[in-house]
Formats: C-alpha cells, sequence, structure tokens
C-alpha cells in the first residue's frame, strides 16, 4: 500500500473539527510560516491526514493564488475531512480567535474622544515597529519576488514610481501581469511597454509627485457598506505573498482626504494585528469598524475573507488545473512583483511619517532586529519591545 493510500484523516464531528481548528487559530503566532508550520506537523507528519506529495502541491497553489495561505490551507483540510462543509467549519475556526480578539481591540478604542496617556504612548512606539516590519516585508518580497531578474526589477521600480506619480492601481498590476507574461513576444512586449511608460508619465503631468502622509483629521463622508465591501473584496483578491500586500489597498481606499480614518489609527490598526494569534490580513477588521462600527467591521471582514473561502470550498479543482498554465504563472508573477512595487511606495510614504531622530532610530533598531533574529515570535517581540520603548520616551 502506498503512502497516498494510506493516508487519511480521522473520523471527526463537525464539533471536533471546528475545536481542533479553533486551537489552532489560537495558537496562529508568527505569520504564516509559522501557520502552515503547524498544520504540516500536526496534520501532515503525525495524524497523516494527507501524504507530503499531496500538501506541497496544493500549497503550492495556494501560494500563487491570491489570500492567506494559512486560512486557504485551513479550510482545504476541513474539506478533506468532511467536505465543504467541513471547510467552512475549519475555517471559521480558525479565524475566530483572532477576529474576536481585533474586534474586542476595535471597540475599546477606536472612536474614543481619548486615549490613556500610556496607550498613547505605546502605540507610538509600536508605529515606528510598524514601519520597520513594512520595509522589512517590502525588501524580502522585493527579493523573494524579482530575484535577479532585471525585467522583474523594472517592473517593481516603473509601479513604485507609478504609486507616487498617481498611476491607478489596476494600470500597473495588468501592465506587470502582462509584460511578464508576453516577454518572449517583444513586439506585444514593446506595445504594453510602451503604455505603461505613457500612462506613467501622463499621470505624472497631472499629480504631484509626493504622496501626501495624511497623519491628521480626514475628511470623507462615511462609507456606505458597498464602498466598504468593495474596499475589503479588492483587498482580498490582491493579497498576494503575505498580508503586507493588502495595505496598499486598504489604504488607498480608507486614509487621508477621501477616507474615514487617519494614517495613525492605520498604523495603529496594523500594530494590534501583528500581536494577535491570526492572519495579519485580519486588521481590515479594525479598519472597517473604523467606517461602520460593527456592521462594517462585518462587511470588511467578510469581503476580505471571501475569495479564501471560495477558492477552496468551490473552485479548487478547477484552479489547480489553471495554477499549473505557464502563461496564467507568469502573469500572476507579474501582479506580484506589481504588488511588492506599490508595497515598496507605501514604506518610504511612512518613512516621512516619522518626525523626530528618536522615532527614526526606533524604527531602525526594529529593522536591525527583524533581519537579524529569525525566529517564530520575532515581529511579536519586537513590537513588544518597541511599546516598551514608547513608554520610555513619553
Amino acid at each position: 500500500m502506498t503512502d497516498a493510500a494510506r493516508a487519511a484523516p480521522p473520523p471527526l464531528g463537525l464539533l471536533a473539527l471546528w475545536l481542533r481548528f479553533v486551537r489552532f487559530g489560537a495558537l496562529a503566532w508568527g505569520g504564516p510560516v509559522a501557520q502552515i508550520g503547524n498544520l504540516h506537523h500536526e496534520l501532515v507528519e503525525r495524524e497523516r491526514w494527507v501524504d507530503e506529495a499531496r500538501f506541497r502541491k496544493v500549497l503550492a497553489v495556494y501560494q500563487v493564488l491570491p489570500g492567506p495561505e494559512a486560512t486557504e490551507m485551513c479550510i482545504w483540510f476541513g474539506t478533506v475531512a468532511r467536505g465543504r462543509i467541513g471547510g467552512l467549519v475549519a475555517g471559521l475556526g480558525f479565524l475566530l480567535p483572532g477576529l474576536t480578539l481585533m474586534l474586542l481591540a476595535s471597540w475599546l478604542l477606536l472612536g474614543r474622544s481619548e486615549l490613556p496617556p500610556l496607550l498613547v504612548a505605546a502605540f507610538a512606539g509600536m508605529q515606528c515597529a510598524v514601519v520597520a516590519l513594512v520595509v522589512r516585508a517590502a525588501a524580502r518580497l522585493w527579493h523573494a519576488a524579482a530575484g535577479r531578474d532585471p525585467f522583474l526589477w523594472a517592473i517593481g521600480a516603473v509601479t513604485l514610481t507609478g504609486q507616487f506619480a498617481g498611476l491607478p492601481f489596476a494600470i500597473s498590476l495588468l501592465a506587470g501581469g502582462f509584460a511578464v507574461a508576453l516577454r518572449r513576444r517583444r513586439a506585444w512586449l514593446a506595445v504594453v511597454s510602451i503604455l505603461w511608460i505613457g500612462a506613467v508619465v501622463h499621470c505624472a503631468l497631472h499629480h504631484p509627485l509626493v504622496l501626501q502622509a495624511h497623519t491628521g483629521d480626514v475628511g470623507g463622508a462615511a462609507p456606505g457598506p458597498l464602498e466598504l465591501a468593495r474596499t475589503g473584496l479588492r483587498a482580498g483578491l490582491l493579497t498576494f505573498g503575505g498580508a503586507y500586500t493588502a495595505i496598499p489597498f486598504l489604504q488607498q481606499d480608507a486614509v487621508g482626504e477621501h477616507g474615514w480614518m487617519t494614517l495613525r489609527a492605520f498604523q495603529d490598526g496594523l500594530a494590534i494585528g501583528g500581536v494577535l494569534p491570526s492572519p495579519l490580513i485580519v486588521f481590515g477588521t479594525w479598519v472597517g469598524f473604523a467606517g461602520g462600527g460593527f456592521a462594517g467591521a462585518a462587511i470588511v471582514t467578510a469581503a476580505i475573507f471571501l475569495p479564501a473561502f471560495l477558492f477552496p470550498l468551490l473552485l479548487h479543482g478547477w484552479l489547480e488545473r489553471l495554477v499549473a498554465h505557464p502563461a496564467l504563472h507568469h502573469f500572476l508573477e507579474g501582479v506580484t512583483v506589481a504588488v511588492v512595487g506599490l508595497i515598496g511606495a507605501i514604506a518610504l510614504q511612512w518613512l516621512t511619517t516619522l518626525d523626530s531622530p528618536l522615532r527614526l532610530g526606533l524604527a531602525v533598531a526594529a529593522f536591525a532586529a527583524l533581519a537579524l533574529v529569525r525566529r517564530r515570535l520575532t515581529a511579536l517581540l519586537v513590537m513588544a519591545g518597541a511599546a516598551g520603548a514608547g513608554l520610555l520616551l513619553a
């Protein structure tokens, strides 16, 4: 009998399955690598729900597709155990601890006229660590997505420039995807490149070349349900390579004169998301709460995670075949590089918000710790240290 034939999940009721994945969610510190590592250790190595080859093939599919891959893998494991209803139960169980804590934090902290001074000081320190996290994530994602390929580096650089020039996201993402997909067809590549560069130049002539870092009051009206749903769905569909890639899309809608929250409030939510046992994208719940209270939090959260549930529950077999197609793989590679360029622009923008040498020094120290100490809970410890430093500096 082969390993594949022997591998099968144990008989579990829906309640037992739900509790099992609630436990995974309650221990989900350390980001997607640690979360997927826990799933692999428990369900593949110890309990043999599936064999190693099948696990790696499925993981490769969800690493290519948008969405938080740890959540998608939980849903897929639940589907293996109990069909689609099992996938739904497993996914909701995995998300429950982090979502509950983020919703509680949103309710306690957002909308208050004044926060306790010690909490304000801790958040000020954590915001420096958040800037370091984003800069570090941009550097790592850029290396992973572009490698040493000058063509991919050029796509990322043009996308970064286009973001500062006011180029719409859709043009950057589509142009990056098509440029990589058609890179061997030089005539088509020339056409795409000319149109792309022309769009950047056009936007540069009609927009300021420096993004405004909105840290004060916001001027936009309260968002409606459809706007919140669109914000969450776009972030969920364009989350390539980790939750950090959702930051540009959420920030564009939520922050500034046309949004509903300040940049500092946005960064606070990201800081809280970084210390909770959950996928980092759960900070979208904070963004939704700022825009519409409990209803807004529910709308944005549901929209963000909708693709993560639909892909494994309804489209897994078709997507597994589609992702194997080289043309789509190259297109998604180009989209990923373009998204990393957007994150690079956000990182540069956020660096300009560090308005004192002490805050800049704290961000540099946090970046150094993240780069040099590669442990599962490094980000959590860096965030806690930054909060302590904020208290001391206050």
